[in-house]
């Protein structure tokens, strides 16, 4: 398992050299650690858990027209090639199908614990301290406002208006990052999403502050 591992990081590495800052490999990097953290806490297969948390975002969808196939396919073609049982590489591609936020307003069709652990670890990585940084590096990547008190946050957004969604940064604290506290499946994830939540919340508060020139 070490080797394929191994292989997997290399691979990853390679596919993400040239990645926007917040969905490079120190983010994978960051998530395969959350996942490894959690698995230590709950029942699970830890290799699925590591191999999903390492491909989860191999060729996300945003990068690429749209296309949510392109991701699971060539995590797929990966592991197919490193010749990983069928049932795993399965459980992969399920786990990377199913754990983006796509709104909130997703369904999810698929479900185990590890999909869960990856879940948990990749959102942590999108609230805190990294999650502020990766969300105004995000969006000046794609030349977004900061914040435009005329543009109200849309909290029922349906899963096409969020992947289209051009609002400034400020609004995805509360179109995402703000909502992802309640939304950890297990108890270590819920605990470290506390303190992660509190520090967005203390920064949205001096930010408005030094806005309106109070600060």
């Amino acid at each position: 398992m070490e080797k394929l591992i191994e292989k997997t990081i290399s691979f990853v590495k390679e596919k993400l050299q040239n990645a926007e800052g917040g969905h490079d490999w120190f983010h994978i990097e960051r998530v395969f650690n959350n996942a490894n953290l959690i698995a230590k806490t709950e029942i699970c297969n830890v290799q699925i858990v590591q191999l999903a948390a390492l491909l989860h975002d191999i060729a996300d969808s945003k990068f690429h027209d749209g296309n949510e196939e392109i991701g699971p396919e060539t995590a797929r073609e990966f592991l197919t090639v490193e010749k990983v049982d069928r049932e795993i590489i399965d459980h992969v591609v399920q786990i990377i199908r199913n754990i983006s936020f796509k709104g909130g307003n997703f369904e999810r069709r698929f479900d185990s614990v590890e999909l869960q652990i990856v879940q948990d670890a990749d959102r942590l990585d999108a609230i805190g301290a990294v999650g502020i940084a990766r969300a105004f590096n995000y969006g000046g990547f794609k030349n977004r406002a900061l914040y435009d008190p005329s543009v109200t946050p849309n909290l029922t957004m349906t899963k096409d208006e969020y992947k289209n969604s051009n609002s400034p940064t400020i609004n995805h604290f509360y179109e995402k990052l703000l909502l992802l506290k309640d939304k950890m499946n297990t108890q270590t994830a819920k605990k470290i999403a506390a303190d992660r939540h509190q520090y967005m919340v203390s920064f949205l508060d001096q930010f408005y502050a030094e806005w309106n020139g109070k600060a």
